[in-house]
């Protein structure tokens, strides 16, 4: 059945935003190209898929220039001044936020937060994407070289928001890594997206889609995994929490041929605090693996050093 001008009124009040856009863009017969044409006009560039995503509702436009884009949009569809903008700021009544935890910033937790803040803004993501972790097992292995080789890692998140279809995965590899040539591995119920570099200090930032769109209190499980091999000689792995709760394992193992002389396990507030709650980890002669296993994450790092010699 067409959406009528009565219909557009009614979301344009209600929300959600993307819930919005696409009736203003069905009201008013616009096909996306169109819109483009329209907006280039206006000196305002954004691409076709943005627009796409935008009405879907993958994705909501937050940098300043999406912004100016949705104004300029609300010329193109003849909509009121700030109609669309103000769903946005609101989040529309369309919005449910549930079981959010309380969250901690990327810049306590990690030295690159500001290329991974800066990669996230490219992929108009918000640092909380709408998902928390409730359970995370990750594999590590070392190479002969002593180098980071691949890690790989099946996840259990929960939305707190409706309409979560996707999870960033940040890789930050060791000093001398090619981020170029790291590779992203999309394994059960996920498949890879658009993957961002940052060359300068080794992040790497992969988007995960989902084969559902959650919502608010779903859970989801889904693995995926980064090949890197590029870097100098590891001598840690540190995971930051952003959330609370959880189950959280992480193994390392290491090759027959480059074995560490000893490894702990820590734990840590933030990256300017010191590193506290070591314990020492007996490396199993079999499969040459150390492993740690924390029950209730708390906000912070957690992560295993070792020393080779």
């Amino acid at each position: 059945m067409p959406h009528t001008e009565a219909d557009l009124a009614q979301v344009l009040h209600t929300g959600p935003f993307h819930l919005a856009l696409r009736t203003a863009l069905a009201v008013r017969g616009l096909p996306l190209q169109r819109v483009q044409h329209h907006l280039a006009h206006r000196g305002v560039k954004v691409g076709v898929t943005s627009l796409s995503y935008w009405q879907q509702g993958a994705r909501r436009p937050q940098r300043p220039e999406s912004l100016r884009a949705v104004r300029a949009l609300e010329e193109v569809l003849d909509l009121p001044g700030n109609s669309l903008i103000r769903l946005l700021a609101g989040g529309g009544a369309g919005r449910v936020d549930v079981e959010r935890p309380a969250a901690r910033s990327y810049r306590s937790l990690l030295e690159a937060s500001g290329a991974i803040e800066e990669l996230f803004a490219d992929l108009e993501t918000p640092s909380d994407g709408g998902l928390h972790t409730v359970g995370h097992h990750e594999r590590v292995r070392i190479g002969p070289e002593r180098e980071l080789l691949t890690r790989d890692s099946q996840q259990v998140v929960r939305a707190h928001r409706n309409g979560v279809d996707r999870y960033l995965a940040i890789h930050r590899g060791d000093p001398g890594c090619d981020p170029a040539r790291v590779q992203v591995r999309a394994g059960e119920n996920c498949r890879a997206g658009r993957v961002r570099r940052h060359r300068a200090t080794g992040v790497v930032v992969a988007e995960l889609l989902f084969d559902a769109r959650l919502r608010a209190g779903d859970t989801y499980l889904f693995a995926y995994g980064f090949d890197d091999g590029t870097g100098g000689a590891s001598g840690e792995y540190v995971r930051g929490f952003t959330f609370a709760g959880g189950q959280y394992v992480l193994q390392v193992a290491f090759d027959e041929g480059a074995l560490p002389m000893r490894c702990r396990r820590f734990a840590q507030a933030s990256t300017v605090a010191p590193r506290g709650a070591r314990a020492d980890l007996t490396l199993s002669g079999l499969h040459r693996t150390v492993h740690l296993v924390e029950q209730g994450v708390r906000p912070g790092i957690l992560g295993i050093e070792w020393a080779w010699e």
